[in-house]
């Protein structure tokens, strides 16, 4: 997860700024504060999807794009943007001539109309009075050659025109059907895409309100990591740190191992020293005795034997060292007295013991600084809560969705109206369908009646009651078109404006984008039409631009660009809110004064070695005196040649005497030398080790002197920075949630709240509604109804023509061939019967 730049390089400069503060400062790990888990925001955002209308292909696909391309013909004129301007603006400076000039086309289709409205019931009342009155119309009065032909092709036209009428008929029946059928729905459809929509409106300031309330995701997890944090930076403290205690206690207590040994050695060096004194005093009189006493026998005359080299050693039987000689270590035991006073075992036990309690204790000073810090954290930040309130568009929003639920509400008796009045114009259209189609059966029924009166007229017994029915039956065809014309060409004319204007007017410029550049161009709508000033925006946004980005699913952010008039980072700008968290993680001190790595007692103990002169005792003249012998003659040796010269000796008194000097040599070798030997090997022992250990372990105290006065002076500094930049650690990984919710939030209003789908949707399901579902059919209605309508008048016309050749003629020619007997054949006129 990314993390918020302006609260991270701040953090990284404090702990910059403390590691340069802190010469020699150990490198901090974050530990487990390293790394940011991922929260899972739940979406917020409803998704309003509004399913699109489409119309699907039909057998009628080819009529509307007839009845399109005959509107096209008569609507030449682009799309009146400088009357429909005034016309919104100011209706009051639209021009009469202005309207008729570009409804030039319809105005010349309403003058035929009219035409045909007066001129067609005229015809027919003209032609009711002339027929009552038996001048107009009748009957053939004289059969003629060429009346056949004219009778066949009267009947042929006829034909034809019926069957165009029949088709118009069915065609309008169809379409009169399909647009009742489809005013239903598209009226329903119509409250339907107001509530989507107002739900779309009215969910935003909802949404925003709970993309706010998300902020407790964060805030839940800080809270539980808070729980723990003491213990962690307790641990972290305490590992940072035992890179460094650790070794020093180690040194110490090795450092209080090595002055006890020192100190025993030096004791024992001491007291060898004086024992060796002493014995070498009680040791010389007794060697020197002998020593008289066996030159004296062994230079007598009558020795026997070798008497000259036990001479020459016993001559040499003196002492060898001189203890008296070693120097005196009196003054450094007695500056080294009472040490050592600590017990430095003991003292590295508890203070390892109090090190490793540090977790503990700092979770115990922290406990206070959590409280507040959680306190400080129960606090939602300003930015975050007003979030919702200062959304650009949310009073626009309040007032569009009251305004949405008015329109919807109003609209429904609207509604309910237009599925009235589309009830009776469906009846009336019926009803004129139901004229024409009586008009069409009326001119079947006369052809097949005339046509069968024709086919039987050759016949003796022949009645002219099928011809004259036949006749009847066209001109009650005449009749009904004479008397519907009126209804059918109002019919046609009000449905013709209507629909034709919202083809031309709106579908065409709908469908070519004219109608979104008019809107996008400045000063063609009036402010109360503005979308950018209803919804309270400072730049003006483009329709067609909006409509685009709605229908590829762009959220209303991006559509009314609402960076330009909304400061999103500064509403989740949690850098204050981050500080005060930071403050009093900050101000927080670990007290680690119980940490007394080296205490005074021990610190006395190393002092007074430290001073003693321990390493200045002239530990050579020691080793002087040790590398000689105790006495210079080996006494063992010399006993051993006085019993053999013994054994050499005539004389008994002179054996006896030599046996015991022998033997008194070997008493004195055992109970006085060997002792002084033991005494000197063992104040080897002590000088060597003293002198091998006194400058190492002077170092030694000097090293362990310094590190202890040095890390007292710099663990509580050293703790601090640990502290505070484990805290920073723990603030970055905690400002990290923080920062997920912030990169959550603007990727949730931004991309996700308010998709402005619906609106592009309700747009093209309104075009799909008004053009496709509506005005294609109800065009193709008059369309169909109008072709029904003035092909009446060939159809009266023909019909009444040809009526007149199924009554019978008056005047006939005798029949002389057998041509005159087939069927349709006109015999030739060859007299007249007056």
């Amino acid at each position: 997860m990314t993390r918020s730049p302006g609260l991270v390089v701040p953090l990284l400069g404090l702990g910059l700024g403390l590691a340069l503060s802190l010469p020699g400062a150990v490198a901090v790990d974050c530990g487990p504060f390293a790394r940011v888990e991922h929260l899972a925001f739940p979406p917020v955002a409803r998704t309003r999807w509004l399913p699109p209308r489409v119309r699907a292909p039909g057998p009628l696909d080819s009529l509307y794009g007839t009845v399109r391309r005959f509107l096209s013909v008569v609507q030449l004129n682009p799309f009146p943007s400088e009357l429909i301007k005034a016309l919104l603006n100011d209706p009051s400076s639209v021009k009469t001539d202005e309207v008729v000039r570009y409804e030039a086309g319809y105005v010349v289709c309403a003058v035929i109309a009219a035409l045909y409205l007066l001129l067609v019931p005229t015809t027919g009342l003209c032609f009711c009075c002339c027929r009552c009155r038996r001048r107009c119309g009748g009957r053939v009065k004289t059969e003629h050659k060429a009346m056949a032909c004219e009778r066949g092709t009267l009947m042929s036209f006829l034909l034809l025109t019926t069957l165009v009428l029949l088709i118009g008929m069915v065609c309008a029946f169809v379409t009169n059907q399909y647009t009742h059928s489809q005013t239903g729905p598209s009226v329903e459809a119509v409250p339907e895409t107001l509530l989507t929509l107002r739900g779309l409106v009215s969910d935003v300031p909802r949404e925003l309100q709970a993309v706010a309330e998300q902020f407790s995701v964060p805030q839940e997890r800080v809270l539980k990591e808070l729980d723990g944090v003491s213990e962690n930076l307790g641990n972290i403290i305490h590992d940072q740190l035992k890179s460094t205690v650790y070794p020093v206690l180690a040194s110490v207590h090795s450092l209080g191992q090595a002055l006890q040994v020192s100190i025993d050695h030096l004791r024992a060096l001491n007291t060898t020293s004086v024992e060796l004194q002493e014995g070498q005093q009680d040791l010389e009189a007794p060697v020197q005795a002998h020593r008289e006493r066996l030159v004296t026998l062994l230079q007598e005359s009558w020795c026997l034997g070798n008497c000259e080299g036990a001479l020459s050693q016993a001559s040499a039987l003196q002492l060898g060292a001189d203890f008296s000689q070693v120097p005196p270590v009196t003054d450094v035991l007695h500056r080294l007295k009472g040490v050592p006073e600590a017990n430095f075992s003991s003292i590295v036990e508890e203070e390892n013991t109090t090190f490793n309690s540090l977790p503990l204790l700092v979770a115990v000073q922290m406990a206070s600084v959590i409280k507040d810090v959680k306190k400080a954290l129960t606090e939602q930040p300003e930015g975050v809560r007003v979030l919702a309130q200062e959304f650009p568009g949310s009073e626009a929003a309040s007032r569009w969705s009251q305004a949405l639920e008015d329109l919807e509400q109003r609209s429904r008796p609207y509604l309910k109206e237009v599925q009235r009045y589309e009830t009776y114009r469906w009846i009336l259209g019926c009803v004129l369908c139901s004229a024409i189609l009586l008009v069409v059966i009326c001119n079947l029924l006369g052809l097949s009646l005339g046509i069968w009166g024709l086919s039987a007229r050759e016949d003796p017994s022949h009645s002219e009651s099928k011809g004259e029915a036949g006749a009847r039956f066209l001109m009650a065809g005449v009749a009904l078109s004479f008397l519907f014309a009126a209804p059918l060409i109002l019919l046609v004319v009000t449905t013709f404006l209507v629909g034709g204007n919202v083809q031309t007017l709106v579908c065409r410029s709908w469908e070519s984008g004219e109608l979104y550049k008019f809107a996008d161009t400045p000063g063609n709508l009036p402010p109360s039409m503005n979308l950018s000033y209803l919804l309270g925006l400072r730049k003006n946004i483009s329709v067609l631009q909006a409509y685009r980005q709605c229908k590829a699913g762009a959220a209303l952010w991006k559509v009314l660009q609402l960076n330009d008039s909304y400061d999103l980072d500064k509403h989740l700008d949690i850098k204050q809110y981050a500080h005060k968290f930071q403050q009093e993680l900050q101000n927080f001190k670990v007290d680690v004064k119980d940490l007394d790595l080296l205490r005074p007692a021990a610190h006395r103990d190393l002092e007074a070695l430290q001073g003693s002169g321990l390493e200045k005792i002239h530990y050579g003249d020691f080793l002087v005196q040790i590398q000689k012998p105790v006495v210079k003659t080996d006494m063992e040796q010399l006993a051993q040649e006085l019993e053999g010269l013994a054994q050499a000796q005539n004389n008994s008194v002179l054996r006896q005497q030599l046996q015991e000097e022998a033997r008194e040599l070997r008493s004195l070798y055992q109970e006085k030398v060997v002792p002084q030997q033991s005494l000197v090997a063992k104040l080897n022992l002590s000088v060597r080790a003293l002198e091998s250990s006194a400058p190492k372990l002077q170092v030694d105290t000097s090293d362990v002197l310094g590190n202890a006065t040095h890390l007292k002076g710099v663990l509580p500094a050293q703790t601090s920075y640990i502290m505070r930049t484990a805290s920073e650690c723990f603030l970055v990984r905690e400002m990290g949630y923080f920062s997920q919710y912030v990169a959550w939030v603007r990727e949730e209003v931004t991309q996700h709240i308010a998709t402005c789908q619906p609106l592009s949707g309700a747009l093209d399901n309104g075009h799909v509604i008004l053009c496709d579902m509506m005005a294609d059919p109800w065009n193709a209605f008059w369309f169909c109804l109008g072709w029904c309508t003035f092909f009446l008048i060939p159809s009266i016309v023909f019909a009444v023509k040809t009526s007149k050749y199924f009554r019978p003629i008056r005047k006939r020619l005798g029949s002389t061939s057998s041509e005159e007997t087939q069927l349709f054949h006109i015999p030739r006129v060859t007299s007249l019967k007056l």
